[in-house]
């Protein structure tokens, strides 16, 4: 008998799916739960189990195709109860969900993460990582075990396809061993000269091709600007800006890192940072909040749900920290920590990627004074944080040198006024400006 598979819901009501790539081909015997294919939503990309114990009958879309959800994507031909190990009937009118259209009535499989080879090693206290390629060593695979799938993105896939060059010769320098444009580019010109030249000589930048590009705008990218768009357009943005001298707070993290106690918690200005914005928003609540236009209400949350914006190889994508208000500094750091090397290993899931309150998002790592970001959407305020400077500074009635930051608070003013906005940003200032002032906030 033929029984089809359809692309199901892999969370969060997601749309579509891009196949990443086929682990079958037709003809092909597969076992229950076996993975069959790995496919990339706006959030993650993941394995699908195999619903059916059977014979592959018919691949219905390719590598690189757009799938909507509920979409037939494989056949498979079984017979009858032996397919799935019972002798439950095969209900062919189930709707997609999450589990696995067709999988669920014989067993609990999920839609797996894909574990990505070389994650892991010392991570930055940073919500937002330099995107810059990074030096990563690959590790041998002797030449019985099969090789794992170079990880890039589409985009350079198809750049790939395009330069004739096979990915798997290609070195990774990307962010956890991700091939990037960049390598791509690199590789093509090397092979070029190769070809070419009659004998070695000096290296030089070679320019892959001069024609315009077209990308797809798929996945994370699509989905950001989607929340972008919306956000832009559905809550009045206001902005306001605060320079504070952050020498105290500068010194306070030497400290903990020199402390041998708190030294393996690699506590940084960011986590401080993130302390400081939780006790801020216990004065002023207006800002962990939501406007609800169904209902005619604003919701004030009794958590703070922290998002801290991260940079990927697949986009910007912001998970939180779940009742960050309740966490020490100890705790805070860690969880940060966590959540950006999940994001940056493209792990993060649909819980991970929602409910968040309020946000935070650090530029300044890649040297930005100062910026006026985008309210995550449903979101009351944003916190934007700038480079830490040493420049001039008055102190103690002289100028001196002293580290400096500038904090951006973008905010809904439908929600929050400019003297309530104006009382946050101080009250985050004042503990950067001071940690021991962490101490007497209720």
């Amino acid at each position: 008998m033929i029984t089809e598979f359809r692309l199901p819901d892999l969370g969060e009501g997601l749309r579509e799916a891009e196949i990443v790539q086929w682990h079958v081909a037709a003809g092909d015997v597969v076992t229950l739960n076996q993975t069959i294919a790995e496919v990339e939503t706006a959030k993650a990309v993941v394995e699908l189990p195999s619903p059916f114990a059977g014979t592959v009958s018919a691949l219905h879309h390719a590598e690189g195709d757009i799938v909507p959800v509920g979409e037939v994507l494989i056949a498979f031909e079984v017979e009858g109860a032996d397919a799935a190990g019972t002798d439950a009937p095969v209900d062919a009118k189930r709707e997609p969900n999450l589990v696995g259209y067709g999988a669920a009535p014989r067993s609990s499989a999920r839609p797996q993460r894909r574990v990505r080879a070389g994650i892991g090693g010392d991570a930055v206290d940073l919500a937002v990582r330099e995107a810059a390629p990074h030096d990563a060593i690959a590790p041998t695979v002797p030449e019985h075990e099969p090789r794992e799938r170079p990880r890039s993105t589409p985009p350079v896939r198809k750049l790939a396809r395009d330069l004739g060059v096979d990915l798997d010769l290609v070195a990774a320098h990307g962010v956890d061993g991700i091939i990037t444009r960049e390598d791509v580019e690199a590789y093509a010109a090397e092979t070029t000269a190769v070809a070419v030249a009659p004998a070695p000589a000096p290296a030089r930048p070679v320019a892959a091709t001069t024609d315009d590009q077209r990308v797809p705008i798929r996945g994370v990218r699509k989905h950001t600007a989607e929340a972008m768009v919306r956000s832009a357009f559905t809550a009045p943005h206001a902005a306001t800006f605060l320079t504070v001298d952050v020498t105290a707070s500068v010194g306070f993290v030497a400290g903990l890192r020199e402390d041998r106690r708190y030294a393996e918690h690699r506590i940084g200005i960011m986590a401080v940072a993130a302390k400081a914005v939780c006790l801020a928003l216990r004065r002023t609540p207006e800002l962990n909040a939501t406007w609800d236009e169904a209902a005619g209400e604003i919701v004030r949350f009794g958590r703070v749900n922290l998002g801290i914006a991260a940079a990927t190889e697949r986009g910007l994508v912001v998970p939180s920290v779940k009742d960050a208000g309740a966490l020490s500094l100890v705790d805070l750091a860690g969880e940060i920590r966590t959540l950006a090397d999940t994001a940056r290993a493209g792990k993060a899931t649909p819980a991970d990627l929602s409910g968040g309150t309020f946000s935070i998002t650090n530029y300044g790592v890649f040297g930005v004074d100062a910026g006026t970001p985008i309210l995550v959407p449903g979101e009351a305020g944003i916190l934007g944080l700038g480079a830490v400077q040493r420049r001039p500074w008055e102190h103690d009635g002289a100028v001196a040198l002293r580290d400096v930051m500038t904090l951006s608070l973008s905010f809904d003013h439908r929600l929050v006024d400019g003297a309530e906005a104006a009382r946050f940003l101080t009250d985050v200032a004042d503990v950067l400006r001071e940690p021991g002032r962490a101490m007497v906030f209720g």
